[in-house]
């Protein structure tokens, strides 16, 4: 279908309707991991670790990356460097 086909008269043809918006979380445009908008938020406090989170949280320290991957952009390229009073978001599981 080209530009000028619209333009014709063709009766009760009509353009293609816009694509719904993904829903939250998913990936964004560089197909990093984006938070659940429905998970938890937990502030690290003193002797914590991503996996120790994880236990308390999800029963498994070893999902620890899903937290990791949620807060990304926050945490920066170390998992093991967490700081006191940062407010990691859980996404659901």
């Amino acid at each position: 279908m080209g530009l000028f086909d619209f333009i014709s008269d063709k009766g009760d043809q009509k353009p293609v309707e816009p694509a719904a918006k993904p829903a939250a979380g998913g990936t964004d445009f560089f197909g990093n991991a984006k938070p659940d908008a429905t998970g938890d938020t937990y502030t690290v406090v003193s002797g914590d670790s991503l996996s120790k989170i994880a236990k308390h949280h999800y029963g498994d320290a070893a999902k620890w990356h899903q937290i990791y991957d949620a807060n990304k952009a926050l945490i920066g390229n170390n998992p093991d460097l967490i700081e006191i009073g940062q407010v990691l978001t859980l996404p659901s599981l």
